[in-house]
């Protein structure tokens, strides 16, 4: 899952040291918005979270941190800071955890609003950094279309969703059939026409209870980059639905 986003490389003998927004200006910041709507674990953490991280430092120079005075807002709204440093995670003295902040959105909040840009900005004394992603906060999600429902499929039927909303295009849109109790899923072929895509349950699908998940990435629009050498990353939407499968 893009949420996470925690970067461990070799640095200075683990050695960590205090920096200026200014001082990491040229670092490329990364963004990441996932949007999971998971039936089994909904409200898992991270599952509904838009965050920013800093590059780590190149190999062989300390760890960087955030000192105490840098702020971060999510379209006005505080940000959780981390403020990173050397980590021992793995059993590695050695490594850096990158500088990141992240905000944990409302996703049936979002599905009541307009679709609206994101707008990131992080500050210290001297310096601020500012990402305005384009038409960035919407909640996403797979719809079911033409006949029938979502929770019944017949085998050897081709079923359609599309992506909401309807002005994007992720891509590839992945498909993923797994049986209740079963061991294994079931990539099943999908075929994709902008942000459509439609599955044909094959005709071996055990008659059961099954998962079906849908999920794709997406490369934001950036509209503004201040403050940072560059800006990078994408968003991430994967939804699941119970399907029993019938003859």
């Amino acid at each position: 899952m893009v949420g996470t986003l925690v970067s461990l490389i070799g640095c200075s003998g683990g050695e960590t040291k205090v920096m200026s927004l200014a001082e990491m200006s040229d670092r490329t910041l990364t963004y990441a918005l996932a949007d999971v709507d998971d039936v089994v674990t909904p409200d898992a953490q991270g599952a509904h979270r838009f965050t920013v991280s800093y590059s780590v430092s190149k190999d062989g120079a300390p760890c960087s941190r955030f000192a105490d005075d840098v702020t971060a807002t999510f379209n006005g709204e505080p940000m959780t800071l981390v403020p990173g440093g050397a980590s021992d995670v793995g059993g590695r003295a050695d490594t850096c955890e990158n500088s990141r902040a992240f905000f944990n959105y409302d996703p049936a909040a979002w599905g009541r609003e307009p679709v609206g840009d994101i707008i990131v900005q992080l500050q210290d004394a001297t310096h601020t950094v500012r990402l305005v992603l384009q038409g960035a906060k919407a909640k996403r999600q797979f719809t079911f279309q033409g006949e029938g429902t979502a929770d019944r499929l017949r085998v050897g039927q081709t079923y359609a969703f599309l992506w909401e909303p309807a002005t994007e295009v992720p891509g590839p849109i992945e498909v993923v059939l797994f049986r209740e109790g079963g061991r294994a899923p079931t990539n099943l072929t999908a075929t994709q026409e902008g942000g459509k895509v439609s599955i044909t349950v094959p005709p071996n699908t055990p008659q059961a209870n099954h998962t079906l998940t849908l999920g794709a990435d997406l490369a934001g629009v950036v509209r503004e980059c201040v403050g940072v050498a560059s800006c990078d990353g994408g968003i991430f939407h994967s939804q699941d639905f119970l399907v029993s499968v019938v003859p």
